[in-house]
């Protein structure tokens, strides 16, 4: 009987060539994976042949499994497999609600570990060529979720919309209505903002707009998820 053991990986924003070497490590010497919907299914290769490899993804009106079956199979599976690794997309604690898994986990009396990952918070505005610090563009940026748990707009972003702070948005794009309608009741229609679309793969797609055209250029263009939002005076500096 193999010692039952969980390791949270990141797996980056979605390029390969992203995934840390210590995530290639756990995943190939992993008995099972159980995987989330924005991890790119090359990064399952690193795993053994006979592993397991199960689909726990949840994408916006579309969950696969609720966080406590989650958090139960992730138990269930070391103690009858071994070694478990839960691969999550970016960094697993940025809206990932990757420490409620391990905290779970630990109150099973289950060894854990977490390695992280690259957060496309940053990853995919800089492979935009978007920087979120500049001396013309804003000192200091916010990252906030477009969508709690419920399925609602983070409170955050109605102080967000008030300051000068460069915003990066993650899961947004189903909310961005009320996002645009934040920012224009502030008087901000003319403010800066960069969609990046499948943020480091071969079908990245980037557009850059103001808060009071974006709606027009979503329509147009027919910009789907996943996507990040950046808003502020960054997105429209000259890129690198």
């Amino acid at each position: 009987m193999k010692r039952p053991k969980i390791t949270l990986v990141g797996a980056g924003p979605g390029d390969p060539e992203l995934l840390s070497l210590a995530g290639v490590r756990a995943l190939e010497t992993a008995d099972v994976v159980l995987y989330d919907a924005l991890v790119n299914p090359a990064i399952l290769a690193y795993a053994k042949k006979n592993t397991k490899k199960i689909f726990v993804g949840k994408r916006a009106g579309c969950h696969s499994y609720v966080q406590d079956n989650i958090n139960k199979m992730l138990v269930d599976f070391a103690n009858s497999y071994g070694h478990v690794v839960r691969l999550k997309g970016g960094d697993p604690y940025i809206f990932g609600r990757g420490s409620e898994e391990l905290q779970f986990a630990k109150s099973k009396n289950i060894e854990t570990s977490v390695i992280p990952g690259v957060s496309s918070a940053i990853a995919v505005a800089e492979l935009a060529g978007i920087s979120l610090i500049n001396k013309n563009g804003s000192s200091d940026f916010w990252v906030i979720t477009g969508s709690t748990k419920d399925g609602g707009l983070s409170r955050d972003l109605y102080l967000a919309a008030k300051l000068d702070q460069t915003v990066v948005i993650l899961m947004g794009i189903q909310h961005i209505e009320k996002i645009v309608e934040l920012y224009k009741m502030e008087g901000r229609g003319s403010l800066p903002i960069a969609i990046v679309q499948n943020g480091s793969l071969d079908n990245q797609r980037m557009f850059f707009s103001t808060i009071e055209t974006v709606l027009h250029e979503i329509a147009d263009k027919q910009v789907l998820t996943p996507a990040i939002l950046v808003i502020g005076k960054s997105a429209a500096i000259e890129r690198c």
